[in-house]
């Protein structure tokens, strides 16, 4: 290598290097706190949906978030393939014709409304944006499809190289219940306008959005007890709804960690019969060579 691109490599290094240390500084600089890190049962190389916690989050999601936010990339057939919430066939038909569905055009070339089917996508709360926007001040609700993948947050140097071994990839669903449960009254000195929210964890901490979640405003379903298996308190909502769009983001994940496994126990005997016919093909020679 050549002095020139010995000393260019250094340079790449350490602007590299550089934009790693002062990340959290800039961040810390926003005055965002870094939203905690919350127990999943999909994290990690064997973690699998809860899928008790998938049917609560669709409910929150149901009763609370569709108001405003659409999810046109599920349909509702979904929520009964493996690995989902897994609702029956007969209760996913049974939803889906609780909801009318713009169909058409018909012989007439007019359009109409029907009952909803299993292989319907989940109908957006408005026609198009700009209705949704003149409904929301001029804000637009984004849709919920892959929302858990999209936000996120920088998790900052050194902390993203830890991550590789402790496979930490829930940055989504931590700061969408970060989000959920972060609305507090603003600090003295700072001003909202109509239509504006504090939260501690959106960026710029002003939000359009009012706080959608409160104690005991979705009754989940009771056990033999009579009461519910989790709290009906808002930061259980967030984390359900959270997981829930996780799913709808993921919804093959169990089968791609599965996936994963499997290739990696086929990679290790492969190689362990590799290294043994290695072996074995040398060992016929005394000093060692291979066999011609």
């Amino acid at each position: 290598m050549s002095r020139t691109s010995f000393r260019l490599a250094l340079t790449g290094l350490a602007a590299g290097l550089s934009l790693a240390l002062f990340q959290p500084a800039a961040q810390a600089a926003e005055g965002a706190p870094k939203p905690p890190a919350l127990s999943w049962s999909f994290a990690g190389p064997f973690g699998t949906f809860d899928r008790a916690q998938l049917q609560r989050g669709f409910k929150v999601y149901k009763e609370v978030c569709a108001a405003c936010h659409g999810a046109s990339l599920v349909r509702f057939r979904n929520l009964s393939q493996p690995g989902g919430p897994e609702f029956s066939a007969g209760q996913v038909a049974a939803l889906a014709a609780t909801y009318q569905i713009k169909d058409g055009p018909n012989d007439q070339g007019e359009m109409f409304e029907r009952p909803g089917r299993p292989a319907d996508a989940f109908p957006s709360p408005f026609p198009n944006e700009q209705a949704a926007r003149a409904a929301q001040g001029g804000a637009y609700p984004p849709d919920f499809s892959v929302l858990a993948k999209a936000r996120t947050y920088t998790r900052g140097f050194p902390t993203f190289i830890f991550d590789i071994f402790t496979q930490y990839q829930e940055q989504g669903p931590d700061y969408i219940h970060a989000l959920l449960t972060g609305y507090k009254e603003p600090p003295a000195g700072v001003t909202l306008l109509p239509g504006q929210n504090y939260n501690e964890f959106m960026p710029g901490h002003l939000i359009a959005m009012p706080n959608p979640l409160s104690d005991g405003q979705v009754e989940y379903p009771k056990g033999a007890d009579g009461k519910s298996p989790v709290p009906e308190t808002a930061d259980q909502y967030a984390r359900d709804v959270a997981a829930f769009m996780v799913w709808m983001a993921e919804p093959h994940l169990e089968a791609r960690k599965r996936l994963g496994m499997q290739v990696m126990l086929f990679l290790v005997i492969f190689a362990g019969l590799l290294y043994y016919t290695k072996k074995k093909v040398w060992s016929r020679m005394p000093d060692g060579s291979p066999a011609h």
